[in-house]
């Protein structure tokens, strides 16, 4: 099977703990609920594309723990393509402790484990078939940052429109990333990174757009969160979409994992709705993402395509 998109990412076990609010230093808090589930920015976009329709592959590495077993059913009820998936023998598979409190935020403290053992060699010889044939070629920020950067470069010399999550945030990146990215796709505290511009405006949030597209990208787009998101297309004028209020739910319960919603999402549009406009495309993963907050969970919150509204779905 030819996969429309490849993700080069992270796999991490998410270990979810809710309650009213984050602990203070020293302090023992009772929770209200406890869940285990399949999460990682790679793993967590690359099931968001698949549970719209898209053929994706997943390129990264688990553990030959009970963890990275649980990764590779997973994926596989997802019908995710794992051929490329790397299992890394005595280490394991990433992890990710994750507070929830009663506003639905969160704070994640990440241990990537298997993840560090993504090698360029692996990406380059054992998955350049499945690249080559891949529209789209999704990164992040949570494996090696320099096999990141190779395989974003050997993406896009491979014809692949390359989407780039600079997430978690890392100062002095390097500007090669953006020289090979065809869409970045940040959020307000990855954006003032990398522009080195304050974001805290509707206007600096245009200077900093403006900028980023100066460094090689040919889209830049800016989540705002519940405000939606701002982008534009080198050349173009600055966009603003946000939720329609019929998707947004009437409670946010977890806000765990929307953003790869949103980037997921956005991959299966580049990919598969070549009839949307750009800002159809980016509307429409808005409207996915602001419906995920509404269910607990990471990638168990993510709507498949039969669950979204009727106007999501043609």
């Amino acid at each position: 099977m030819i996969s429309d998109i490849v993700v080069i990412g992270s796999c991490n076990v998410d270990l979810i703990s809710y309650s009213d609010h984050f602990p203070k230093p020293g302090e023992t808090l009772c929770g209200s609920s406890f869940s285990v589930g399949c999460g990682g920015k790679g793993a967590n976009q690359c099931v968001m594309a698949a549970k719209l329709g898209a053929n994706v592959a997943m390129i990264g590495s688990v553990g030959d723990d009970n963890f990275g077993e649980m990764f590779l059913k997973e994926f596989k009820k997802e019908n995710v393509n794992i051929e490329c998936m790397h299992i890394e023998a005595g280490i394991s598979t990433g992890v990710a402790q994750i507070l929830v409190n009663r506003e639905g935020e969160n704070c994640i403290i990440i241990v990537k484990g298997a993840n560090g053992r993504l090698t360029t060699e692996h990406v380059q010889q054992k998955c350049a078939d499945v690249i080559k044939k891949a529209k789209v070629a999704m990164f992040q920020l949570e494996i090696d940052v320099n096999v990141t950067l190779t395989s974003i470069k050997f993406c896009k010399e491979n014809g692949c429109f390359t989407i780039f999550n600079p997430a978690p945030a890392v100062s002095n990146l390097s500007d090669d990333f953006l020289k090979y990215t065809t869409l970045l796709c940040c959020n307000e505290t990855e954006a003032e990174i990398l522009s080195g511009l304050q974001v805290d405006s509707p206007e600096k949030r245009q200077g900093a757009i403006e900028g980023l597209l100066q460094k090689g990208p040919e889209y830049v787009v800016l989540t705002l969160g519940s405000q939606g998101a701002m982008f534009a297309q080198k050349g173009g004028s600055i966009q603003h979409v946000v939720p329609d209020q019929l998707v947004v739910p009437d409670k946010i319960v977890d806000t765990t994992g929307a953003g790869d919603c949103f980037v997921g999402s956005l991959a299966f549009m580049i990919a598969r709705r070549e009839d949307l406009s750009f800002n159809e495309k980016v509307q429409r993963a808005v409207n996915i993402a602001s419906i995920s907050v509404g269910k607990p969970g990471t990638q168990t919150s993510y709507p498949s395509l039969m669950d979204l509204p009727e106007s999501l779905r043609i």
